[in-house]
Formats: structure tokens, sequence, C-alpha cells
């Protein structure tokens, strides 16, 4: 079974997490929660979530995908801390799946991962992926790199994930069952 984590912190965008998470785990993928801090983190409108284990024990060799949820000040929270930053360079460096939703590939902008690459974030951020190509497509892929833009095109970013991971017929079987048009 192929295996994600998503990295959560204070302040992170619900429907980018929840939603990412569903899609995944209807298409059987072993996708764990993360924390950057012990307890329950909070998201940007007060919704609790205790993670299934802490950034400390999550190790490249157990997952096939990272991915970082957007939002604010979530996504200031997981770029301040120096173990998402280096979770993040060994799974891109390893050729492991890396995604990032809304504001969090600023991250990847900022650590160099996304120099070259065609990428989309939150129009607001589009500014801080001075070396990437920009789109303004809902989700863009570019390797092993998978950005997508905000809340509305979070369910594109999950399916996009599942096809990588899984296959292209599993995430359109899964799109059908769930009434999902794009």
């Amino acid at each position: 079974m192929a295996k994600a984590v998503i990295i959560l912190a204070d302040g992170f965008e619900e429907i980018e997490a929840l939603s990412v998470i569903d899609i995944l785990r209807r298409a059987k993928i072993d996708i764990k929660t993360a924390a950057i801090r012990d307890g329950y983190v909070e998201s940007a409108r007060g919704v609790r979530v205790i993670a299934d284990v802490s950034i400390d024990d999550v190790k490249l060799e157990d997952y096939a995908a990272i991915i970082l949820p957007g939002g604010q000040p979530g996504a200031d929270n997981l770029s301040a801390d120096q173990r998402v930053r280096d979770l993040l360079q060994r799974f891109y460096d390893a050729d492991q799946l890396v995604c990032a939703i809304c504001a969090a590939p600023f991250i990847l902008a900022d650590m160099g991962i996304l120099d070259g690459k065609r990428a989309t974030c939150y129009p607001a951020y589009a500014e801080r992926l001075v070396n990437a190509k920009y789109l303004e497509d809902p989700v863009v892929e570019d390797g092993n790199v998978i950005t997508s833009r905000g809340p509305a095109t979070a369910p594109d970013f999950g399916f996009k994930i599942a096809e990588r991971m899984v296959d292209r017929r599993m995430s359109d079987t899964l799109k059908k069952a769930m009434l999902y048009e794009s």
C-alpha cells in the first residue's frame, strides 16, 4: 500500500488538508497526519485535529509523498520549522513526491525546489515563486513536484496525488464514485 504524510501546523487550511486526506484514504493510500507540535493542531478556522504522528517520527523511507496544506498562518508556521524544510529537501532529493497547495508552494520556492519548474499557488503568493514558471492551472506537476492553487482546487490536487501514487484509472473511478465533475 502506498504511503503519504501531510504536515500540519496551527493555522492550516481545513479544506486543503482534510479533503486531500479523505481522497487519498478513499484511494487506499495510507496517509498519516504529522504535527509540528505536541497535542492538537488548530486550523485557520478553529477546527482541532489530533495528528497521527509527530513530525519527529516521519522518516523518508516510510513514505512515498509529503504534502503541505496552505492557509495562514499555517504556511508561515510550516516555513519557520527547520524540520519541515529538512524533510522536504530529503523527499525532493530522493525523487519522492513533494506536494504543496495554496500558500505552501512559497516554501518550496524559498528552498530552491521550484527553480526552473512549472508551478502554481494562491494568486497572492505568485510573486514569491521567483525562479519558477508560474501558471494559473488548478494543479501543476513538474517532475516529482505537484502544486495547486487553493481551497477550490483541493479535490483536483488530491486526485492528482492519488493518480501519481496509484494510477489514473483508480483516480477516475474515484471521481465518478464521488460524483466529482472537474
